[in-house]
């Protein structure tokens, strides 16, 4: 078994130490965990969760549309994940007629499941430790040589995994590329939504309860996956029948007990485990602070404008959950770093790792100057990396203008290819049918409120920084008021104009007089330019220099459990169903009931609005099957380490039984992407007992309930 995740039973005294919660493991190296897990409760065989010849747990997990975790609950391909995760699909479905955020949406049979075009569930065949194969022979080339055998290398295993079977592998680095691992996926095309819970159930809290406990919210919504007559992957076909999984997730039904193991199977996002104080300070000090006040602008116009109208609500539903759970999400982790003194504890653990590499002359040479050559490397860098993430704020996350600046950018640098190509009129088609889509969810109004106010922020937070030049000498409100009344890029009717009279002069126009695709193209540049090249010999630099440092890790500290970095990549983590005492005289209790639904219904906020049917449920005790001791439980907390990509996965229990969904982290955890903490950090899920009650007490779709198996 590979050195870095060699797991020492025994106590170790290391500040690099760490409880048996922390840490996001590879499944097929689960075995080197097996006692541990049993240990602390499980029943379990490590093939049981991971078997590449036999079915297992892991053929139950699926990639839910790139981004979030789902699981599959019956025999007939039925796949759970979190309304959240879903959120765009609801939304795309949405209509002032048909309200699916407002009221939900149940098929009443399968012939009224709503296809979703785009979306995907993928999954993992195998994963395959290749490091050996991918980094022999490399010792002693340059850097560029050694880059370009690597990827040699990474091609020809692709090819060979890939060769006579219709599944797609990938090839990702580890640990900054001391380990490299393939994993081999099947994609499903065809996911079609089965049902959701209206948004008072699935984003019941809203932003007062995102990222906080105690936690409310039916996050889930239901998808089923489609496949062809030989259940293989196939696009979207009337003809298609419900997937036949490998293996799906008995419903635990069970008594939840306070201790009790509680296991994640999913595909977190990133973790950062391993900055540097400088780096890990930055962030902090400047970096999330600035995102914090950009977002802040943009929501403050978004959520006025969805209280304004149900329009307007439907329209930007999706876009304001997206956009504001990485502002209040920042906010925590700030305040949870600030709290555990993260700092100091870095400086604890690089004195710690400076004082062993001093202890021999072989690992002074080589790591004895990793942690102070990285954050010489931030205070050089800094602020190119600033204005990379001021850029990704306001030329990706803020005014929408700029996205449809993008999709004509594209058009118009291909056109000539598409006229040689004859494939003109279909990519017409294509920019018209986007464009429709666009607009949509669209609203101008609102868009140049945002713009006014982050174009000023943008330049305000960039201070001596480069900016565009259209930037330098312009009002934000004088540049709004000329694109918003005239760019092709804010109006329907416009654009439609556009493309009715595509040629030279058209092109001309837009290139040199249409300012809202002029500031995009001077942006753009800009950000090309001036801030992109800086960042990628940032990035890599780093990169460099942090494989280095990890290797130091694995090298002088052999005795502690070292776990790779989230990178998007199936992983397990295991700990208890329990609560917390996040600060001095707080004390939060593991799980959370549909009393507390009701009284924050009573205080008036908005963010907890309900419809009748709730309370109706509520006050007459009408729980059926799904209460515990005479109480309905709605979300329970554990001390399993998640981060984003996370939401949807599956809260098993001691036998592989599933117990909820996981959804969030409390507030105080969010410090976990950098440093985790086993006394502080709980992830939030919903009961799966909640999740059915709402599709069958209240929803009356209790045909999905019955499709799956539930353990009693």
């Amino acid at each position: 078994m590979k050195r870095i995740f060699l797991l020492v039973v025994i106590a170790v005294t290391s500040i690099f130490s760490s409880k048996a919660e922390e840490g996001m493991l590879i499944p097929s190296i689960v075995k080197a965990f097996e006692s541990d897990m049993q240990a602390m409760g499980m029943r379990l065989s490590a093939e049981d969760i991971y078997d590449v010849n036999n079915s297992s747990i892991k053929d139950a997990i699926i990639h839910f549309g790139g981004g979030c975790t789902a699981e599959l609950v019956s025999s007939q391909g039925l796949l759970l994940t979190n309304h959240h995760c879903g959120y765009s699909q609801i939304q795309s479905h949405s209509s002032l007629e048909n309200d699916y955020l407002k009221y939900g949406f149940w098929a009443k049979d399968k012939s009224k499941e709503l296809p979703n075009p785009g979306l995907t569930a993928s999954r993992v065949v195998r994963i395959e430790d290749v490091t050996a194969t991918v980094l022999f022979d490399t010792e002693g080339m340059s850097d560029q040589e050694r880059y370009a055998k690597i990827q040699r290398v990474i091609d020809k295993l692709i090819q060979d995994a890939e060769l006579g079977t219709h599944y797609t592998a990938k090839i990702k680095a580890f640990n900054y590329g001391n380990d490299y691992y393939m994993i081999v996926k099947e994609t499903f095309k065809d996911v079609r939504l089965v049902g959701t819970p209206p948004n008072s159930i699935g984003k019941f809290g809203g932003d007062t309860d995102n990222w906080v406990w105690p936690r409310h919210t039916g996050d889930f919504s239901v998808f089923r996956i489609y496949a062809d007559k030989n259940n293989q992957p196939s696009d979207y076909n009337e003809s298609n029948g419900p997937y036949i999984p490998l293996h799906f997730l008995p419903v635990s039904m069970k008594k939840r007990t306070p201790g009790e193991f509680t296991m994640i199977y999913g595909f977190p996002g990133t973790t950062e485990q391993h900055l540097s104080s400088g780096n890990l300070k930055y962030i902090m000090d400047q970096e999330r602070p600035a995102r914090i006040k950009m977002r802040e602008k943009s929501l403050s116009v978004i959520d006025a404008s969805m209280r304004s109208s149900d329009l307007l609500r439907i329209k930007y539903a999706s876009k304001q959950a997206r956009i504001a759970n990485g502002w209040k999400k920042w906010i925590g982790q700030l305040g949870g770093l600030k709290t555990v003194d993260a700092i100091q504890i870095k400086l604890n653990r690089e004195k710690e790792y400076n004082d062993m590499a001093a202890t021999k002359p072989e690992w002074r040479e080589k790591y004895g100057m990793s942690i102070s050559e990285m954050n010489a490397l931030v205070e050089q860098y800094k602020q190119a990396d600033f204005g990379y993430s001021m850029a990704i704020e306001y030329l990706y996350v803020g005014p929408e203008l700029f996205g449809r600046a993008r999709e004509m950018n594209k058009f118009l640098s291909n056109y000539t290819t598409f006229i040689e190509n004859g494939t003109l009129d279909a990519e017409i088609e294509k920019q018209i049918s986007g464009a429709k889509v666009f607009f949509k969810d669209y609203d101008e109004a609102t868009d140049k409120r945002i713009f006014e106010l982050l174009t000023k922020e943008y330049v305000k937070q960039m201070g001596d920084g480069p900016i565009p030049s259209m930037l330098d000498n312009n009002s934000a409100i004088d540049l709004a008021d000329c694109i918003y009344k005239k760019s092709i890029l804010t109006n329907e009717v416009r654009f439609m104009k556009f493309m009715d009279k595509l040629g030279n002069k058209s092109f001309s126009h837009l290139k040199n007089k249409d300012l809202g695709f002029m500031l995009w193209a001077d942006a753009d540049a800009n950000f090309m330019n001036n801030v992109i090249p800086d960042v990628r010999v940032y990035k890599s630099s780093m990169d460099g220099l942090l494989k280095t440092y990890v290797a130091g890790k694995f090298e002088m500290f052999p005795d502690v459990k070292h776990w790779p970095d989230a990178n998007s990549t199936m992983r397990i983590t295991y700990g208890k169903l329990e609560g917390s005492a996040p600060h001095d005289g707080m004390q939060y209790t593991e799980h959370t009931t549909i009393d507390g639904i009701i009284t924050k219904n009573n205080s008036g906020n908005p963010d907890y609005e309900l419809l009748p049917r709730m309370r109706e449920l509520a006050t007459a005790k009408d729980y059926g099957d799904y209460a515990q001791d005479g109480e309905l439980w709605v979300c329970f907390t554990g001390s399993n380490h998640t981060t984003g990509g996370n939401s949807g996965s599956p809260v098993l229990d001691a036998d592989g039984n599933l117990l909820g969904l996981n959804f969030d982290r409390s507030w105080e955890s969010t410090m976990s992407d950098f440093m985790f903490d086993s006394d502080r950090c709980r992830n939030i899920t919903v009961d799966i007992r909640y999740v059915l009650w709402v599709m069958d007490r209240y929803s009356g779709a209790k045909h999905i309930v019955d499709e799956m198996k539930l353990v009693r």
